[in-house]
C-alpha cells in the first residue's frame, strides 16, 4: 500500500462518488479472475485493490468526522502495526 495512491483515490472520492471506486473493485476482482492471467499482472492487480480498499477505509473514517491527515496516518499505522 501506497499512502499517496491512498490520498491520491480519497481524493477522487470526494470529487467524485465513492461508487466509482466500488464498481472498479468489482471488475479487478472480476479480471484477477481470467484464465491465462500472469502472476505479475495480479500482483498489480492485487496493490491497486489493496490501495483501493485502504481508500474507502480512509473515507470512511473521514465521513465519521476525522480530519483527512488524521484518517490517512492511522490508517497507515494500523497497516504498518499488523505487519510487525
Amino acid at each position: 500500500m501506497r499512502l499517496p495512491v491512498i490520498k491520491h483515490i480519497v481524493d477522487f472520492v470526494e470529487t467524485n462518488d465513492e461508487d466509482w471506486v466500488v464498481e472498479t473493485i468489482e471488475l479487478l476482482e472480476h479480471i484477477s479472475e481470467a484464465k491465462g492471467i500472469k502472476d505479475e499482472e495480479l500482483d498489480v492487480i492485487g496493490e491497486l485493490l489493496s490501495n483501493m480498499y485502504g481508500a474507502l477505509e480512509v473515507h470512511k473514517s473521514i465521513q465519521e468526522g476525522t480530519a483527512k491527515k488524521e484518517a490517512l496516518n492511522g490508517f497507515m499505522e494500523r497497516v504498518m502495526g499488523s505487519i510487525s
